[in-house]
């Protein structure tokens, strides 16, 4: 598999593990008071945004404000236009016909040609834009363009097969952003829905709504009554604040997870369910570590009780993850119960050669059985919880477990660099597509790749072969089989499916992958 630069996707990938998996359907309100034509509506963010680049890896959270794409995610997971009234796609080609009546915001008509060149300087490694590279396939492609009917193309050096729900979600970044890159730290230079008009350094931002913009997901326009004329981003970490905000009025719209949810309930404020996978947990395979021998993986991964694990990880009621991806993924499945080790934890590490005298450690040819597990409270509150009741079940078994708790830069040494760990419980990376966890499970360790687990599923490997041949969503059944080969071996393992959810004070707004708020669909209400 072609691969990305290691340092650009694991930035990437560090930036994605701390936001929710997936987003799913529209914000049930009980909203009915009548709508506030060009008011502001207060966004609470959670971390503040250094660069409005939108292929940075900061600014490409806030690009829907200011910037389209070729084609927008509907909440239910399909494609509607965008900058494109249509599109074709194969597994190595895709076209995509431009409305004729899109402007940049400086007034100048978006061309063919611009949404080529924006391409093409999105994929260019040498700019090493790692936003942009979360989004575009990993294959090589190149772009190109004709004015005279409006057509854009792309074409790969290698099947790839989710062209349309890659190459026509990136951020479009008209000429005269392209010609100052560095000027959209601090300004925007897209055809969105608004502009950028005030940056605080740390915040507050403000967005200013543009006249005349009638290209929105599926032809929405900023003329329809209740659309705010500014919209405030705020910086606000803590999820109990937000909370707090909400219920005074402090802010319109937030996105809140763990038990604050809880006090939300019953106040009328909309809201928006998001999936989310919690603690995905990765096994060393390199040569020399214990977990090399599969049949250690598959009987360390049938003790654990995994119902409780899920409780650990939400914090309640847990649920056991069903995929490595969320609820709402592109292909995602039902495939842990069936796929999984089944067997008794004892009685397999006996099968595997492993003994334990009475009160002693499990040894195997004179070698004790001695486990690193690390995890870090930055990628999650619950996780720390869950690597010492993952510790406590395994020492019961005869294991001996160091539990260590690291700083997020000390994990990321560990994981991508020294590789001094047995087991990592981490925060799955925020992949839309199966294609994103590919790098992850098969490929080179870093620093050539991101395989830092050294995965070996020859299995996945070939299945990945199929389904990358297989247009779109035509290959999921490939794709499910791939992952299945995964829990088989016990190769990784997701712990728990949660939420969290947007919430609106006197709001109401679709959201789509991810809990991402559609601007265009934001109405304030009095």
């Amino acid at each position: 598999m072609p691969r990305r630069s290691p340092s650009v996707a694991l930035a990437a990938t560090l930036t994605a593990a701390a936001v929710a998996l997936s987003g799913c359907g529209g914000a049930e309100s009980s909203t009915t008071t009548p709508l506030v034509d060009r008011g502001t509506v207060r966004i609470a963010a959670a971390s503040e945004t250094p660069s409005f680049d939108p292929y940075s890896t900061f600014g490409a959270a806030q690009a829907r404000y200011a910037y389209d794409s070729l084609v927008n995610l509907a909440p239910d997971g399909t494609l509607v236009t965008g900058l494109a009234s249509s599109w074709q796609a194969t597994t190595t080609t895709a076209t995509f016909t431009l409305r004729p009546d899109v402007t940049c915001s400086d007034g100048t008509p978006l061309t063919a040609s611009a949404v080529a060149r924006a391409l093409t300087y999105a994929n260019d490694p040498a700019n090493q834009l790692a936003g942009a590279r979360t989004v575009l396939p990993n294959v090589p492609f190149t772009a190109s363009a004709d004015d005279g009917t409006g057509t854009v193309s792309a074409t790969t050096a290698a099947p790839f097969p989710f062209l349309t729900r890659s190459i026509g979600l990136l951020p479009i970044v008209c000429p005269a952003g392209l010609d100052r890159p560095r000027t959209l730290d601090r300004a925007t230079q897209g055809t969105g829905p608004y502009v950028l008009t005030r940056y605080t350094p740390g915040g507050p931002y403000e967005f200013t709504v543009r006249d005349g913009y009638s290209w929105g997901p599926a032809g929405a326009t900023t003329a329809e009554p209740g659309l705010p004329a500014r919209i405030v981003v705020s910086v606000v970490p803590q999820a109990s604040t937000a909370a707090n905000l909400l219920l005074t009025g402090g802010v319109e719209i937030a996105n809140v997870n763990g038990p604050d949810r809880a006090r939300l309930t019953g106040h009328g404020l909309a809201a928006t369910d998001v999936a989310t996978v919690v603690g995905l947990t990765f096994f060393n395979q390199r040569p020399g570590r214990a977990l090399a021998d599969p049949a250690l993986r598959r009987a360390l991964v049938s003790a654990l009780d995994r119902r409780g694990l899920a409780n650990v990880a939400v914090g309640g009621t847990g649920s056991p993850a069903t995929d490595f991806g969320a609820e709402g993924a592109v292909c995602h499945a039902d495939l842990a119960d069936a796929n999984l080790p089944a067997q008794d934890g004892a009685e397999a590490l006996q099968a595997a050669g492993w003994t334990r005298s009475p009160g002693g450690p499990l040894t195997k040819d004179g070698r004790t059985l001695r486990l690193r597990l690390i995890t870090s409270p930055d990628l999650g509150p619950t996780l720390s919880s869950v690597a010492e009741l993952m510790a406590r079940q395994w020492t019961t078994l005869g294991a001996q477990v160091d539990l260590v708790t690291e700083s997020l830069p000390a994990l990321v040494n560990a994981m991508y660099r020294s590789a001094d760990f047995d087991v990592v419980v981490g925060s799955t990376p925020g992949f839309a597509l199966p294609v994103g966890f590919i790098p992850f499970f098969s490929g080179p360790t870093p620093a050539q790749g991101l395989n830092f687990a050294g995965v070996r599923n020859p299995e996945y490997d070939a299945l990945v072969t199929q389904a990358l041949r297989e247009t779109d969503t035509s290959g999921c059944g490939t794709w499910n089989r791939a992952a299945a080969a995964l829990f088989r071996a016990a190769d990784a393992l997701p712990i728990a499916d949660g939420r969290s959810g947007v919430y609106g004070y006197r709001t109401t707004f679709t959201t789509t992958f991810g809990g991402q708020l559609v601007p265009t669909s934001i109405r304030l209400h009095q």
